[in-house]
């Protein structure tokens, strides 16, 4: 048995509490396979002792029941680190997972202007009404907007030891760089200070324990988004866009670029995808509506009617996603009901639960979590 064997055997352990391996929670140090002898060094963050303890006990059991090995040696590293050694394999460098959060899922979207904050906003609530628990991460450091999608503005407690508190709003836990420096404050900053402060929130945060932890990203792929694929282990990135051909394109560069660093698109979410009008007509008469570019729209007894206008085009996201080979993950219509839910601080999904929006809203959030869960 070689170094990638075992390696292959400690990727089916699970972290305790949660569905995910602990080669993909990046725990591996080291792994030493000399003759018949075994050596695997754990970097395992967490301060309780009995998960930690169980897991040694797993990977030990795991590499017993192969019956290759004489001699198996699991062991703690402190550091993260041992010295190379010549039949040694350590562990990729690169991001890390964060203790104790099962998923850490990126919105994106190639170019601003396409409603990814609002539909950031109404996936994590969407996901706490299901019963798990989030946090949502503003990280459009220029120009947060989820203080005002959700409604306050208020500043987080600091500890003792100088780590921000997030914020509680519809049951989850939040933190904007609009809650430290005031929302109406423009921010110019130049990269590394804006990298600095994408680290902060995750190792100066008390997020605690989490199923999801959403990241609502910054437009295009900036300082912001290199820091994260540079730090921090994704799950997976999803990417926002509006039909028009401008927008696609961008997503195509947002697709590649998560791709090089190798977290996995989860699908392609199309926002203003066309513009419901209702209406009716008080006719003792039989009514037929023609509208140029739509055709005939039908009308009930009652007069009621409604049709769709592509105000872009149409299509696109479908396109797109096919050419990606990730799901389209749903396409959400323009609607007055999204606008008036974001003025008003409450997600629509809150506001408006049995809307025909709400219902797309949930549909994506159900296929975004399927997936990570499969």
């Amino acid at each position: 048995m070689n170094k990638q064997d075992v390696l292959d055997l400690l990727k089916t352990i699970k972290y305790p509490g949660f569905s995910r391996d602990i080669v993909s929670f990046g725990m591996i140090d080291n792994i030493t396979v000399d003759d018949n002898n075994v050596s695997v060094s754990l970097k395992i963050t967490t301060e309780k002792d009995d998960k930690k303890q169980a897991v040694i006990d797993t990977v030990k059991n795991v590499l017993q029941s192969t019956n290759t090995f004489d001699k198996i040696d699991v062991t703690l590293s402190q550091e993260g680190h041992t010295p190379p050694h010549t039949h040694q394999q350590q562990a990729p460098a690169g991001p890390t997972p964060l203790e104790g959060i099962e998923h850490i899922v990126a919105i994106a979207s190639g170019k601003g202007g396409v409603g990814k904050s609002t539909v950031a906003a109404n996936i994590a609530v969407a996901l706490t009404q299901k019963g798990h628990k989030v946090g949502l991460l503003d990280l459009d450091i220029y120009g947060p907007s989820l203080p005002t999608i959700l409604g306050f503005n208020d500043n987080p407690e600091l500890t003792q030891d100088k780590k921000l508190i997030p914020l509680n709003r519809y049951g989850m836990k939040v933190m904007s760089f609009g809650f430290i420096s005031g929302n109406d404050t423009p921010a110019i900053w130049r990269g590394p200070l804006v990298s600095r402060m994408t680290e902060q929130f995750f190792q100066d945060v008390i997020w605690g324990e989490l199923d999801y932890l959403i990241l609502d990203l910054p437009p295009g792929t900036g300082d912001v988004q290199l820091t994260l694929s540079q730090k921090v282990r994704m799950s997976g990135a999803v990417i926002v866009t509006t039909p028009q051909d401008i927008a696609l394109s961008d997503v195509r560069k947002g697709a590649e670029m998560f791709r090089k660093v190798q977290t996995p698109v989860l699908g392609v979410i199309e926002n203003m995808s066309g513009l419901v009008i209702e209406g009716q007509i008080s006719s003792e008469k039989d009514v037929k509506i023609d509208i140029a570019g739509v055709g005939n729209v039908d009308v009930d007894k009652d007069g009621h009617f409604e049709f769709m206008v592509d105000i872009f085009k149409k299509g696109g996201g479908v396109t797109e996603s096919e050419r990606l080979g990730v799901p389209l993950l749903g396409e959400i219509p323009i609607d007055k009901e999204i606008m008036d839910s974001t003025d008003n601080g409450k997600p629509l999904v809150l506001s408006q639960p049995d809307s025909p929006v709400s219902h797309v809203y949930v549909q994506i959030t159900d296929r975004i979590h399927t997936t990570l869960q499969a």
